[in-house]
């Protein structure tokens, strides 16, 4: 079973970046969708993007489009969310997120495995 660690989360003023990691282990990601979900405080845990295994393919949720970019290092079982013009809605705790099945698009399987997520917090 893999585990995944989030790291980066911060706060940060709106129009700020930061860049949230997540470190894979006990399997490779090689094989594997990866990507981010978050769940601010009122609301439910939301898809925010995802890449494919071989970083070909990428998605967005629209509210991050344009500002957030997800990217992958498979040699280091690590995968980043760029995270840039941040503003006072992107706040919410974030997770790093697979899919148990290699191949299977990220948001559209329900058979994920999470992360214990990181806290971003975005102040106007």
């Amino acid at each position: 079973q893999v585990q995944l660690e989030e790291s980066g989360g911060a706060w940060v003023q709106a129009g700020g970046s930061l860049r949230l990691s997540c470190a894979a282990s006990g399997r490779t990601i090689s094989r594997y969708d990866m990507g981010w979900y978050r769940q601010a405080s009122t609301k439910d845990r939301e898809f925010v993007a995802r890449i494919s295994w071989d970083s070909r393919s990428t998605y967005y949720t629209d509210s991050v489009k344009g500002r957030f970019t997800i990217s992958r290092d498979n040699a280091k079982d690590t995968v980043y969310l760029q995270m840039n013009d941040l503003k006072t809605e992107d706040t919410a705790v974030y997770y790093c997120a697979t899919p148990t099945t290699p191949f299977i698009f990220l948001h559209r399987t329900t058979q994920t495995v999470y992360g214990r997520g990181t806290q971003v917090t975005v102040s106007s």
